[in-house]
């Protein structure tokens, strides 16, 4: 991969792609996004919303890789920021309630517009979709209850900036639970290097244990690991990028590819 803007250019690209698709044509690749695998339902990340009090089919894309808003703490009337702007936002408002606001953030202006037509057909006047960065938040300082996210700090170039910003625009007191995938073990470079599997959450993931740390550095307290399910990719998807002895040495290795669902407090 090269530089943080052309990261940024081809996640923009390939989820605006995923946004006028339906659901079943998204999950035609392993995180959703065509450009990730060309070949079967490599659908493999993502967990079932159906059962979730707020599940809007509409706005289910198949993009995730766990349910953050499950194991969030989100009260009635909180402010709830998604760092996305898909189903978690439906979920979230069904349990704040009218007393309460979610907020969703995306830089992809398909996502957006997607997002508030779900909005508008519902009905609900308190929830908004907002363009923005997540290295640049569009959202005051110590205004946020909750943030939740599923599956996208993968995807920014400066983790670091973004859960900076993560932290400054929480109350104190307030708190994520950010659903993400992330590594046991190194890759091998020409996964690694991908442009197609950097959009589908897997090799833009850190170390976990780099992950956490990135965590605590900026400033949070009690991290902690709500969930972990380790995510199996299949052969033909490894085998588009890595030769039969590379794939051999990949499994002989045992590297681990985890979805995580991770909380912690801002103090």
């Amino acid at each position: 991969m090269s530089d943080g803007r052309d990261i940024k250019e081809m996640v923009k690209d390939t989820y605006g792609a995923i946004a006028t698709q339906s659901k079943q044509q998204s999950q035609s690749s392993c995180c959703g996004g065509s450009s990730c695998c060309s070949t079967g339902d490599f659908s493999v990340m993502a967990e079932d919303y159906t059962r979730l009090s707020g599940y809007v089919a509409d706005a289910d894309l198949g993009l995730g890789c766990g349910l953050p808003t499950e194991f969030a703490q989100i009260r009635p009337g909180d402010t709830v920021v998604d760092l996305g702007a898909g189903n978690d936002c439906f979920v979230a408002r069904s349990i704040v309630g009218e007393t309460g606001r979610v907020i969703g953030i995306d830089m992809t202006e398909e996502m957006i517009s997607k997002s508030r037509e779900n909005a508008q057909k519902l009905k609900f006047a308190n929830v908004e979709f907002r363009f923005g960065d997540i290295e640049s938040m569009p959202i005051d300082n110590d205004a946020v209850d909750v943030v939740v996210s599923n599956c996208v700090m993968n995807l920014v170039p400066d983790k670091k900036k973004a859960f900076s910003e993560t932290f400054r625009i929480l109350k104190r007191g307030g708190h994520f639970s950010i659903s993400d995938i992330v590594l046991k073990g190194e890759l091998p470079d020409s996964l690694r290097k991908s442009a197609g599997l950097y959009a589908g959450c897997i090799s833009g993931a850190q170390q976990m244990d780099e992950y956490l740390k990135t965590i605590k550095d900026a400033g949070f307290t009690n991290v902690t690991v709500q969930k972990e399910r380790e995510i199996t990719i299949p052969n033909e998807l490894m085998q588009s990028h890595l030769t039969l002895d590379e794939l051999r040495d990949f499994k002989t290795r045992k590297i681990g590819i985890f979805s995580i669902t991770v909380y912690a407090d801002k103090p």
